[in-house]
C-alpha cells in the first residue's frame, strides 16, 4: 500500500539520499518498496504494509527527520545534520 510521510529537518538531496539508503537497510526484514524523497515538500513516499510503516517511522526518527507532528529535538536537528553530510559523500 502507498504511504506518504512528511518529514521535518529534510534540507536536500543529502538527506534524502540518507533516507533512502537507511530505508533500504531495512527492506530486509519488512516490505519496504519504492521509495521516494521530496525535498521541496518533506514527503516520503514508499510502498509498505500499516505494521511496517511503524519502523519506517522509528527509523527516520533516528536519523533526524522525525513525522511532522512528532517531537523535534535539538537531538533531531543535530542527527540530520550528520545524515545530510554523509548522504552528500554518498552521492
Amino acid at each position: 500500500m502507498k504511504q506518504e510521510i512528511y518529514i521535518e529537518n529534510l534540507k536536500c538531496g543529502g538527506c534524502a539520499n540518507t533516507i533512502i539508503n537507511g530505508l533500504k537497510s531495512i527492506n530486509e526484514v519488512s516490505e519496504v518498496s519504492e521509495v521516494n524523497v521530496n525535498v521541496e515538500k518533506s514527503l516520503v513516499t514508499l510502498f509498505t504494509n500499516e505494521t511496517t510503516l511503524l519502523i519506517v517511522k522509528e527509523k527516520l526518527s533516528k536519523l533526524g527527520y522525525p513525522e511532522v507532528g512528532d517531537k523535534n529535538t535539538v537531538l533531531h536537528k543535530a542527527k540530520s545534520f550528520v545524515s545530510c553530510a554523509v548522504g552528500k559523500m554518498d552521492l
